[in-house]
């Protein structure tokens, strides 16, 4: 085709996301229509959830009640994916879908995923170091790196007060 795919947001149903997807991709399979609507995505993140000695990993939506399709827009795309049960619409004023602009698209990282750290430790905590040299010190989060899954902890060495960074899955927050 000469015109170019886009990505469109189509907004669902809440909980209907991943059935919405099944179902586009399904009828694009049967209809042999890869080159109307290559791709169909639903913006997921990698939450690393660390309390204590217990690290979870878990993914969640990023978007919850949307599905974005990249799509060549003709009235064929637009009727399959408008009509596609769970579907109540593009995002877009009107009925006519808006693509999403390359810096859209990058922003809501559609072609990278993305990952993210949550924990119960936040700074000026008191915590205990678990594993590692300094098993068993205790200090106080100074800062905290969540994209690294670290944190900086003050501790008291030898009548001094000394930085360290540690990876969050060492520190146990202080009862």
């Amino acid at each position: 085709m000469a015109e170019e795919a886009k990505w469109y947001v189509v907004h669902t149903y809440s909980g209907y996301e991943n059935k919405v997807a099944q179902n586009i991709e399904k009828v694009v399979e049967n209809r042999k229509l890869h080159d109307l609507i290559p791709e169909v995505r639903i913006p997921m993140e990698t939450v690393t959830e660390i309390k204590g000695e217990k690290t979870v990993e878990a993914e969640k939506k990023l978007f919850p009640s949307y599905v974005l399709v990249k799509m060549v827009l003709t009235d064929d795309s637009w009727y399959i994916v408008r009509n596609t049960r769970g579907v109540t619409g593009f995002v877009g004023p009107g009925s006519k879908p808006v693509p999403l602009s390359d810096r859209e698209v990058e922003a809501l990282g559609v072609d990278t995923g993305t990952q993210t750290v949550r924990t119960d430790i936040a700074v000026g905590d008191d915590v205990i170091m678990v594993g590692g040299s300094f098993d068993g010190m205790s200090g106080t989060v100074s800062a905290l790196d969540l994209e690294n899954a670290a944190a900086d902890v003050t501790v008291s060495m030898f009548g001094r007060e000394t930085s360290v960074t540690l990876p969050l899955t060492q520190l146990r927050k202080e009862d």
